[in-house]
């Protein structure tokens, strides 16, 4: 097990590092500390074959100036808040609104533009980077001096773990994903429309027009969000169903998870046999079948389109600081947060 640290920018005056974690199965982590992007995961196919199987950029500069989240952590939170404010024991606090009205991903400046601090741990059974950042009171509007750290540890049965550790010194509200784009047929041959998705969820979201939940929760039985026994991606993409075009033809849709720790989401591509399973405490998952990915530029030297990808976003459910139904995101004063996602990497 091992890591290896290499020096990849520069973002005013201070210093941007990747760091590629590896098993002794020969399974490769990168990522960087701008945005705590993962920039390539190499596995194996069903004939021995390593490709990267996630999207992202060759520069440094076009993760700073991208806007489609391409790996990186988001937060304070993860997903929409509508209208950009939120009421909090009391006291209203406004939001950039950085998506038409209502307020995505953290805002102008979330998790996913800073640099944060790393720090490597190495042994024979883990290869770890630790990231840690203080987002302070008022940052993007939230209350609260938020102390992160976000770890990434990779062992050798193929276990990438990411735990999201927080503590703030005012009550808050905290929600947060990693925004990776899987495309398991390696080095981005093909789309994900062909992908296979199980998940363990009897529920999803209702969302409107601007994708915001309108409170309503959806039983998935008879409907393209049913994938219980597995379900191909181009099935909600090819749909007529009024929630799969609202989505731009396919899925960004919030799924309220039936299990946890139980291989509660699985994605597969039978033509390469990669296998991809994640296990979270999470309450639920946003699938996002990229139908905004643009349709300009290159990623990894292939053209940026939609259904390039898709996102596994484990979270709580979105705009839940303004749906009471909905389990709170609410970070009490001096209270440690804790999330854990582990994804497994297999071939069948």
């Amino acid at each position: 097990m091992k890591v290896i640290e290499e020096l990849l920018g520069e973002i005013d005056n201070s210093l941007v590092h990747s760091f590629t974690l590896t098993n002794d199965n020969g399974l490769e982590v990168s990522c960087i500390n701008y945005g705590c992007a993962i920039t390539k995961i190499i596995t194996p196919d069903k004939n021995g074959t390593k490709e990267n199987i996630v999207l992202g950029y060759d520069s440094l500069e076009e993760y700073v100036n991208g806007s489609s989240f391409l790996g990186c952590v988001v937060g304070r939170i993860a997903g929409r808040i509508g209208n950009a404010e939120f009421e909090l024991d009391g006291e209203k606090y406004i939001l950039a609104k950085n998506e038409n009205c209502n307020h995505l991903h953290g805002g102008v400046k979330g998790f996913d533009k800073v640099i944060w601090d790393a720090a490597i741990l190495e042994s024979e059974k883990l290869a770890q980077v630790e990231f840690s950042y203080t987002s302070p009171d008022g940052e993007e509007g939230y209350p609260g001096n938020l102390k992160m750290k976000v770890i990434y540890t990779l062992n050798n049965n193929n276990e990438f773990t990411i735990h999201y550790e927080g503590i703030s010194d005012r009550t808050t509200i905290l929600n947060v994903s990693n925004h990776s784009y899987f495309n398991l047929s390696g080095d981005l041959k093909r789309d994900i429309q062909d992908h296979t998705l199980m998940l363990k969820s009897d529920r999803f979201l209702d969302l409107q027009e601007d994708l915001m939940p309108t409170g309503k929760i959806i039983p998935v039985e008879g409907t393209t969000f049913d994938f219980r026994n597995g379900r191909k991606i181009r099935t909600g993409i090819e749909s007529n169903d009024v929630q799969n075009r609202l989505a731009g033809g396919g899925y960004d849709h919030p799924f309220v998870l039936n299990d946890n720790h139980n291989q509660e989401i699985m994605l597969e591509d039978s033509e390469s046999g990669r296998t991809l399973t994640i296990e979270t405490n999470e309450v639920g998952v946003v699938v996002y079948t990229a139908s905004q990915l643009p349709e300009e530029g290159e990623i990894y030297g292939v053209p940026s389109r939609k259904y390039l990808g898709i996102c596994l976003e484990t979270q709580g459910l979105p705009d839940a600081v303004n749906k009471k139904d909905f389990p709170s995101w609410v970070l009490e004063k001096n209270k440690p947060f804790s999330s854990i996602t582990k994804f497994y990497f297999g071939v069948k």
